[in-house]
């Protein structure tokens, strides 16, 4: 791994196209350059004696000096060229900001610029980015506006546009950086990489990403939450576009028509303990929190206002939050009692009344703080004639320097209230307009704590299958052209895995049917075998409760039936299934490929209306035996695993095992593009699960 100090911590910076045209990105990245960064700046320009009082070079070889980061705005088609030489020189930093690679369908171009880095060790950010930041060095090796104010927060963009929309809300809004990052194209240090610098960055207590696309999940899920249980827990706050779905309804299977765009990443946030933004305001709301407070409970929470209707408003949203309304204990509110007004409502919210100034807010602010029972507090200022804002923001701030509780302020309206917004910016208070966001932020605090006490979790071993008969069986099918497999052959993909097939068998012929329903000698389940058809049920190829007297006439008229339902499908046979009888619940269990993450596998409830109803969740491979278990109990029909309505309760452990059983194969066969098994029979507890359809679309 390259050694990124020299990107955010060079002690000299070349700036190679550096350019004497104002307002072009050569000649900005100069002049940011050129303003309070302390170490030595070499603009590397040979038509140029000078730039911003900095003596230009004609190259970088005629520097002469250490450089330990170079910055490269050049046309991309020189670019390997100054990299070349820069690496042959030993620079071992380099910030291409200039764009033509990969982006522009220039592949090529942009893995020789990945070979030369590979070569030299070169750490890398870009190409096509906007560059970074460390406000703390003053370093603004990029072509923003300005340098933002010193933080704690390190933010990652795979957008340099909404870089600097970011950089010019985040100012007024009082929130610094510690880092900020533009990656491009990211050729040689993606997400990962960068993560695993920021996370031993003493400067840095928050990382907060827009993101477009991500790779390397496995890599990424890994450091994540590497990065939340250590001694310094370190959030990621991520704000992800492209939410909708393309394209799915192409998919063969259940699966793939319901996944989206959208269902692999939002496994990957769950899995890895990502908190997810899902709007502009919301990664600010959750940038605000993590900035401000220390990594702690904020379950039971404290609400103190001077108006009863926001108050309530605080109840509402703190009970969709997940959070709870703190009960405060006895000596708290004798407290209270004594010195708020009679008319004042000592419980939680505790209403400090209209009238209330600075001091009745600290007395409540301090009550509600010292009881052991509340984790957490908002505070709630409407400002009425005799509101003191401002001597209320420094009371807010007294009391968190005090207790070290996590502490919002809801100042309610706008030039009334700020003042004090000011001020609690200015002391880094997570300061909000509406109650509603302060308490959102705050459960998102509570979730990162509730993660960084959990263990984690080993992924399973699971080595009691046959891999060998699978990957027989699909080299045959691809020596025949077969890629869709029939329920027959899916079924022995699965068996090989162990999943929990059915005995079955495929008949060809009548009376090949009346022998192999004299041994299984149970009530079957007939279903049609055709390379033609996937979803069997809406050709009407499936035969319920077959007594083995009647398989012999039942195997006919089914293959009559889907030849007239279905004319142009060509039909193989007939599979023979024992048939369950016992009660159970349907699942679905699936998977489908993202270009980017890998196999998604979905989890749901099953039957023939799976994509009417919905009621899926998905995972992201590789899951752990935790991540499954909150698959299931994500899903609505989690209370009909449970037992509903005098049922008894379903083996859930089996759930669990079969979808890490399928995790292995997919794991063992990327070359599987998507698969369904619907449904998957959930017994009762104990009695297992069985697989009872399945189809299999490998690449």
């Amino acid at each position: 791994m390259p050694n990124l100090d020299y990107v955010f911590k060079p002690s000299s910076v070349a700036i190679v196209g550096a350019s004497t045209k104002p307002d072009s990105v050569g000649n900005d990245i100069v002049k940011n350059l050129s303003q309070g960064f302390e170490g030595v700046v070499y603009p590397v320009n040979p038509k140029a004696d000078e730039l911003y009082g900095l003596k230009c070079y004609p190259t970088l070889t005629a520097i002469g000096a250490q450089v330990d980061l170079m910055v490269i705005v050049v046309p991309a088609s020189i670019v390997p060229i100054i990299l070349e030489e820069g690496g042959a020189l030993g620079i071992k930093g380099a910030i291409i900001i200039s764009a033509g690679f990969k982006e522009a369908g220039n592949v090529e171009l942009e893995k020789t610029v990945e070979d030369i880095c590979l070569k030299y060790d070169i750490a890398l950010i870009g190409p096509n980015c906007l560059g970074i930041i460390n406000p703390c060095l003053k370093l603004n090796a990029s072509f923003a506006a300005f340098t933002p104010t010193v933080g704690n927060v390190a933010f990652i963009s795979q957008s340099g546009a909404l870089c600097t929309a970011i950089l010019d809300c985040a100012t007024s809004m009082g929130i610094g950086f510690s880092k900020f990052i533009s990656v491009g194209n990211k050729a040689i240090l993606d997400e990962a990489a960068i993560l695993d610098y920021l996370e031993r960055d003493d400067d840095t207590d928050v990382v907060a990403m827009y993101a477009e696309q991500l790779a390397e999940p496995e890599r990424l899920m890994a450091k994540i939450k590497e990065m939340s249980h250590n001694d310094k827990p370190t959030p990621v706050v991520v704000l992800k576009s492209g939410k909708t779905s393309a394209g799915a309804g192409a998919s063969a299977s259940h699966t793939g028509a319901l996944a989206g765009n959208d269902a692999a990443y939002a496994a990957l946030f769950r899995q890895s303990g990502i908190i997810r933004a899902n709007t502009s305001e919301e990664l600010f709301d959750y940038i605000k929190i993590f900035s401000a407070n220390n990594v702690k409970s904020a379950a039971r929470l404290a609400i103190i206002t001077n108006a009863g209707g926001p108050g309530v408003l605080a109840i509402d949203a703190t009970v969709a939050a997940g959070l709870s309304v703190a009960v405060l204990g006895e000596a708290t509110k004798e407290a209270l009692a004594l010195a708020l007004p009679k008319e004042a409502n000592i419980h939680n919210p505790i209403d400090v009344l209209g009238d209330a100034k600075a001091d009745r807010f600290e007395v409540a602010i301090s009550a509600a703080l010292a009881d052991s029972n509340v984790d957490a507090a908002v505070v709630i200022l409407t400002p009425q004639s005799m509101t003191e804002v401002a001597a209320t923001a420094q009371v807010i701030i007294r009391a968190r320097d005090k207790y070290q509780k996590p502490i919002t302020a809801a100042f309610m309206g706008h030039e009334l209230v700020a003042p004090g917004f000011e001020i609690l910016k200015d002391n880094r208070i997570a300061a909000y307009s509406y109650p509603e966001s302060a308490i959102k932020s705050l459960s998102a605090l509570e979730k990162f704590y509730q993660d960084t006490q959990s263990e984690i979790e080993e992924f399973p071993e699971i080595d009691d299958v046959d891999k060998d008969a699978v990957t027989k069986i699909f080299a045959h099918a691809r020596e025949n052209g077969i890629y869709a497999f029939p329920e027959a052959t899916a079924l022995a993909v699965l068996e090989a895995y162990k999943l929990p097939v059915l005995v079955s068998r495929v008949a060809h012929t009548r009376q090949e049917a009346e022998t192999i329903a004299k041994e299984i000698g149970k009530i079957m389940v007939l279903k049609i075998v055709s390379q033609d058809i996937l979803h069997k049920s809406d050709a009407g190829g499936i035969m319920l409760h077959v007594g083995p007297e009647e398989a012999g006439t039942k195997f006919e008229e089914l293959m009559a039936r889907v030849a007239i339902n279905r004319p142009e499908a060509k039909l193989e046979g007939v599979l023979m299934v024992e048939m369950i009888t016992e009660p159970g619940v349907e699942l679905i269990l699936g998977s489908v490929q993202d270009p980017s993450l890998g196999d998604a596998i979905m989890l749901g409830l099953g039957g023939t209306f799976v994509e009417i109803i919905k009621d899926v969740v998905f995972g992201l491979n590789p899951l752990t035996r935790s991540d499954v278990r909150r698959m299931i109990n994500s899903l609505k029909s989690k209370k009909i695993l449970d037992g509903a309505r005098g049922a008894k309760p379903s083996d859930k452990e089996a759930v669990i095992d079969c979808v890490l059983r399928l995790a292995k194969l997919l794991k063992d066969f990327p070359e599987i593009k998507e698969m369904d098994i619907n449904p998957l029979f959930v017994l009762e507890a104990g009695k297992g699960a069985k697989v009872l359809d399945a189809r299999i679309v490998i690449e």
